[in-house]
């Protein structure tokens, strides 16, 4: 299994490495100004050691193939550590960074057609961006209602994978014609549901099986992809002040070195009984997150009192 040569004057990985070079240096600036301000107007920023756990777990399991999204979600409504509306651009902010470091990692590892790996990327991030527009001034309800339905499909999608009914894939590294156009349009909706708070990992897996590629592809297709969506989502989100930083900060300090261990020196694990735990709560999570906004919707429907926003949530 080779990856097509490159061409002698241009690398398209090469440039690739060092485009994400260049977000994750703007990207941590950009945090580190943000996170100056929020701090010299008295937010607490210091993650607490339940925060870090919870980075430190998520990311290493992410870094695994079990996805870090649902799980945190899970984990961090359970245990009430944060707002239901700050979900999304916490997640987004807080594993933005170790997400980059797996990108660096599998980009390297996994071959895949250079040119093929860079046009998947740009369409997730174009996604990303025109989701982030939107999700970043949805309410409480509107973000419960759109988690609690990308929950419910990511789980679906984990069921499917778990029973062996998703595709198994082909062989080919490249793809090229009416398989790249499918391939990128795809993508974009995978970029845009990023934002709602749903992983790429097992969509991206099963896209790139449904086009006859070597589902090993996915790797470095969907870590590129996020390493470059999630700075400019979660920048996004932090403008319109729907970050967590406590939460965020956390899941990136401890989510860092749990990457490294994961990849490097655990490399793998027996994690079909991990994969069903994860499954089990993510539609817990799931069913209780729709539960939530949609009795906030009856309550407010209800009460018929108060302004409403654009998308129909009465205003407090």
């Amino acid at each position: 299994m080779q990856t097509p040569p490159p061409s002698s004057w241009f690398d398209p990985k090469i440039a690739l490495l060092t485009a994400l070079s260049l977000v994750t240096v703007w990207f941590i600036v950009m945090l580190a100004r943000i996170v100056a301000k929020r701090r010299a107007a008295g937010t607490d920023v210091k993650p607490t050691p339940v925060l870090l756990a919870i980075g430190f777990v998520t990311n290493f399991f992410d870094t695994l193939g079990i996805g870090s999204f649902a799980t945190t979600t899970t984990i961090v409504r359970q245990w009430r550590l944060t707002r239901d509306e700050l979900l999304p651009g916490t997640l987004n902010m807080g594993h933005a960074l170790p997400v980059i470091a797996q990108a660096f990692i599998y980009t390297r590892l996994v071959p895949v057609d250079p040119t093929t790996l860079v046009l998947m990327i740009i369409a997730a991030v174009l996604g990303s961006y025109v989701g982030a527009g939107f999700v970043s001034g949805w309410s409480r309800r509107s973000i419960q209602l759109g988690m609690g339905g990308a929950l419910l499909a990511a789980a679906t999608l984990m069921l499917l994978a778990q029973f062996k009914v998703m595709p198994g894939g082909g062989e080919l590294l490249k793809i090229e014609g009416t398989r790249l156009a499918l391939g990128l349009a795809g993508n974009f909706v995978l970029g845009t549901l990023m934002t709602v708070g749903i992983g790429l990992y097992a969509p991206c897996l099963i896209l790139v099986s449904l086009l006859g590629m070597n589902p090993t592809a996915a790797f470095p297709i969907m870590m590129g992809s996020c390493a470059f969506l999630m700075p400019i989502g979660a920048l996004r989100f932090a403008r319109a002040d729907k970050v967590d930083w406590k939460a965020a900060l956390g899941f990136t300090l401890a989510g860092i070195p749990a990457v490294l261990l994961a990849a490097f020196i655990v490399k793998s694990l027996p994690l079909d009984t991990v994969r069903w735990l994860v499954i089990v709560v993510v539609i817990y999570t799931s069913v209780t997150m729709l539960r939530s906004g949609l009795s906030r919707s009856a309550a407010t429907g209800a009460a018929g009192e108060g302004p409403t926003t654009p998308d129909g949530a009465t205003t407090p």
